[in-house]
């Protein structure tokens, strides 16, 4: 069986999204001659293998028909499993993945960490840069720390009142795809919203709300080179470009209204793929990546990235000449080529062991 996977879904609130686009890249690969596994990862965590041409109304009441229940053991060599020759759990073999996962530990660097253990190469970035994208108040800071021009962040705390005026953009600080962001006028409904919203158990951020502001866009992808994808402007109804925009009206992400290339200067557009390379340097981007810009009167702002995997943003590389079958045959390609974490023992000699002693006399 094949070595190469896609993997998809997991415990996300946009566990839906992936599975969408899994079902794409695994179904992208098999059409074009590549022998792959279609890796379903459910809700409450489990692992399946389905059928790779499945359908999205196969999984609207849980695992597909056909399926073959996996676990997942993280020490190397091992991987995906199945259940062997006397129950024993055998291995599938899996060597190289691309991870379709939205949101969650599937895109927070924790499956990345699991695959990295396991020995099992993943498209995306590595885990720290993962960890990093997923959380809006660290990347605020490396780009502030960085000096390129983006709004202020701070956390959502009691301790912490925000030095700029409202009204704010309150976001759960870990998460993406706009779920359970909102405009809220102060720092008083700001907290209440942490306490009442699931999206906000591990906190949230606020930054300032600038009315009118547009959404920029751009994709990045890093193989065989870096390369940027044309730059498109979401034509929003409301104040934000939210998750119901995004991926519910027009029939997907691919379908909402967009100006695709937007319609700017290319001043403008100049700026926006300066700071895309910058960006992409500072955070260790890798595979298929899409970074957000807000632009407001004269300045521009970066906002935040999607680091892995957010919908491979096919549409915006087919409108640059790159087809889907190429951009997804690519992210294997790199993932395949990738050398993994780079961890070594280098310098665990024994010296520190030999001089410790007694251990118990220590405590002693």
């Amino acid at each position: 069986m094949s070595r190469h996977a896609v993997v998809f879904g997991g415990p996300s609130p946009e566990h839906d999204i992936s599975i969408l686009t899994g079902l794409m890249a695994a179904r992208t690969l098999h059409e074009s001659g590549t022998e792959v596994r279609a890796l379903y990862w459910t809700k409450t965590g489990d692992w399946y293998e389905v059928p790779v041409n499945a359908e999205a109304a196969d999984f609207i009441e849980g695992v597909p028909k056909g399926s073959e229940e996996l676990g997942f053991v993280a020490a190397p060599g091992a991987g995906w499993v199945a259940e062997g020759r006397l129950g024993r759990p055998k291995p599938l073999g899996v060597e190289a993945v691309v991870n379709a996962c939205h949101g969650g530990p599937g895109e927070d660097g924790a499956l990345q960490a699991a695959l990295d253990i396991a020995g099992i190469r993943s498209s995306g970035p590595a885990t720290w840069s993962a960890s990093l994208a997923m959380d809006k108040l660290a990347f605020g800071a490396v780009m502030e720390t960085a000096g390129l021009p983006t709004l202020p962040r701070r956390p959502i705390d009691e301790a912490v009142i925000p030095d700029f005026e409202g009204p704010y953009i309150a976001k759960p600080r870990f998460g993406g795809s706009s779920i359970g962001i909102e405009v809220v006028e102060d720092h008083a409904t700001a907290l209440a919203l942490t306490k009442s919203s699931p999206h906000y158990v591990a906190g949230g951020v606020l930054e300032p709300f600038l009315e009118g502001a547009d959404d920029l866009n751009i994709s990045i992808r890093t193989w065989p080179e870096l390369e940027l994808s044309p730059i498109e402007r979401p034509l929003r109804g409301g104040a934000l470009y939210d998750y119901k925009e995004k991926y519910l009206s027009g029939g997907g992400l691919e379908g909402s209204r967009r100006e695709l290339p937007a319609d700017i200067p290319e001043e403008l557009a100049e700026r926006i793929r300066s700071l895309a390379a910058t960006v992409a340097r500072l955070t260790g981007v890798r595979g298929v990546s899409r970074l957000d810009f807000l632009h407001h009167g004269d300045a521009l702002y970066v906002n935040e990235i999607n680091n892995p995997p957010g919908s491979l943003s096919h549409y915006l590389w087919s409108a640059g000449g790159v087809t889907t079958p190429q951009l997804v045959r690519d992210l294997l390609e790199e993932a395949d080529r990738g050398k993994g974490p780079g961890w070594t023992a280098v310098g665990a000699d024994g010296m520190a062991l030999r001089d410790a002693g007694s251990i118990a006399a220590k405590l002693g």
